[in-house]
């Protein structure tokens, strides 16, 4: 077995942000979904924060492409975390966190379930800044854009919540 190390710079990463979403669930559809993405607005421009996302997934061992990691197998070995607090979203990876609320069907949903799909993109999206609205027309063109799909990594977390 041979270990690798891929050099990446956070800072060309820029702002990382989180957007919950749930389908519809009168169509059978009740997963939430938490997806992580890069404003593009890094040290070196978009491009550059785009290759430090796959530097940082590769030195994560989360692979790119249509595997979907299993990570309530083994949650707290898992490198990415998610805790969820009333409606807050705490998104945690080894020297990142992010951080958005969540909206009351996908609290409903991940309290129910247990787990979230999370997907985090590669591609740069900065139309959705936090803290503004993000439509559903906007959230469908990105997330499930064949190219952001095929250049996200997948995985499935489980839901931690805080020790009472």
């Amino acid at each position: 077995m041979t270990s690798t190390h891929v050099d990446f710079d956070l800072s060309r990463l820029g702002t990382l942000s989180v957007l919950a979403w749930i389908g519809d669930p009168e169509d059978g559809h009740d997963i939430p979904y938490l997806l992580a993405y890069t404003l593009g607005d890094g040290s070196q421009g978009r491009e550059a924060g785009e290759e430090a996302a796959c530097g940082l997934l590769a030195e994560l061992g989360l692979p790119i492409g249509d595997v979907v990691l299993d990570g309530t197998r083994n949650p707290h070995a898992f490198p990415v975390k998610v805790l969820v607090e009333g409606d807050q979203i705490a998104l945690t990876l080894p020297g990142l966190n992010a951080r958005c609320t969540a909206p009351p069907e996908w609290v409903t949903a991940a309290a129910d379930s247990e787990q979230v799909y999370f997907l985090f993109a590669t591609r740069a999206w900065p139309e959705a800044v936090p803290g503004q609205p993000v439509s559903a027309e906007a959230l469908q063109a990105f997330a499930a854009d064949e190219e952001v799909l095929t250049s996200s990594a997948h995985a499935v977390l489980a839901v931690q919540r805080l020790q009472k």
